[in-house]
């Protein structure tokens, strides 16, 4: 298999529209930044920029824009969710993708397999309070539900101290272990992306 042929796709959850800048898309980027050094080739959406409706189904009619991103989140091998935490749990876009992505349940491919399954998804979290933990853990579960694949570490997260304003893109540089767990959950993502397009799922 041509590592190149790998694929990702960044799904940004913050609630500020571009172009204002948004501390979950640098953390994104820098995690499709290490991707890209293991020959994936990535791609970013910032979803509030989209209308998104919701629902539980793939098309919820006129106007909405998740038919598109869907289309894009097909073609790749690997999601990035990213994602910051307000009042505790991931933002409300991001419940909405998971919303979204409940309608994988009911999708198949030709061998009747979930049409997520053999794909590999990382969270990336920020925040200035306590919680990336709990985040992470409800991101994986409704990931894990709908077919994607969880590698080992696949996450990274920055909180600053509780009661203060500090935001990540704040810091005059990223610490070191945010680096380096951005970049074994990048390492891994490759890894477990690579190993599923050349031994897939079974077939029920």
């Amino acid at each position: 298999m041509d590592a190149a042929q790998l694929k990702a796709l960044a799904l940004v959850c913050t609630l500020t529209p571009s172009p204002k800048p948004s501390s979950s898309e640098l953390l994104a980027r820098q995690v499709i930044q290490q991707l890209s050094t293991h020959a994936v080739e990535c791609d970013l959406i910032r979803v509030v920029d989209h209308d998104v409706k919701p629902g539980v189904q793939t098309d919820m009619g006129e106007g909405d824009e998740w038919p598109g991103i869907r289309e894009r989140l097909l073609a790749a091998d690997i999601l990035v969710l990213a994602t910051p935490i307000w009042l505790g749990h991931p933002a409300s876009v991001a419940q909405r993708v998971l919303e979204r992505l409940d309608a994988e349940l009911s999708e198949t491919d030709d061998k009747g397999r979930l049409s997520m399954f053999d794909k590999v998804a990382v969270v990336a979290v920020v925040g200035n309070e306590d919680g990336a933990h709990h985040v992470k853990a409800e991101l994986y579960q409704a990931l894990c539900d709908v077919g994607f694949s969880i590698p080992a570490q696949g996450a990274t997260y920055w909180v600053g101290e509780a009661m203060q304003g500090t935001d990540y893109q704040d810091l005059p540089e990223t610490p070191d272990a945010i680096a380096g767990a951005t970049a074994m959950a990048a390492r891994n993502a490759a890894h477990l992306a690579r190993a599923l397009r050349s031994s897939p799922y079974p077939a029920g």
